[in-house]
């Protein structure tokens, strides 16, 4: 969207465009766990995937890895995309677009809150607190999408063997 503003200085017309602004978010899943979700310090209130905004000069995948461990102390390791969540209504500050991946901690004896986060912990996909932004229509992706294709991959490799 275009925008004109006057320039403070000059009182000149400043055209910009005015665009989504990039996120990540991460489903940290453990198969036995469930999936990490930290509660929010910051407003909007309340429980979310870890994730934050894309800097400058990051790439996607290095901004979920850090985002990541900065809001929950684990080091991950990508393991797919799961999707792409635009709706502007998204986050009521401003028009996010969500990158999103899934991904497995290396070890998740170190799980703690940290960054903006006032804790984390493991929730079983059926027994989600409430959660804000799209989050839930996120994970009910991910449990129909990703996992569902893992346990069809896992039949698939158990009628292989002999």
């Amino acid at each position: 969207m275009l925008e004109s503003k006057p320039c403070p200085h000059c009182g000149e017309d400043v055209v910009g465009y005015r665009n989504p602004v990039p996120t990540v978010d991460i489903i940290i899943y453990d198969p036995c766990k469930g999936v990490v979700l930290i509660e929010r310090k910051n407003p909007p209130l309340g429980w979310a995937l870890p994730g934050g905004f894309v800097d400058y000069g990051e790439t996607l995948e290095h901004a979920a890895v850090r985002e990541a461990k900065e809001e929950t102390s684990l080091d991950v390791e990508l393991t797919g995309l799961v999707g792409v969540y635009s709706l502007p209504t998204r986050d009521v500050r401003q028009h996010t677009i969500s990158i999103t991946y899934s991904a497995v901690a290396r070890c998740t004896d170190g799980l703690k809150a940290g960054d903006d986060a006032g804790e984390a912990q493991f929730y079983q996909l059926d027994k989600l607190p409430e959660l804000v932004f799209d989050h839930r229509d996120i994970l009910n992706d991910f449990s129909t999408r990703v996992l569902k294709l893992q346990a069809a991959a896992s039949v698939s490799n158990s009628v292989e063997q002999p």
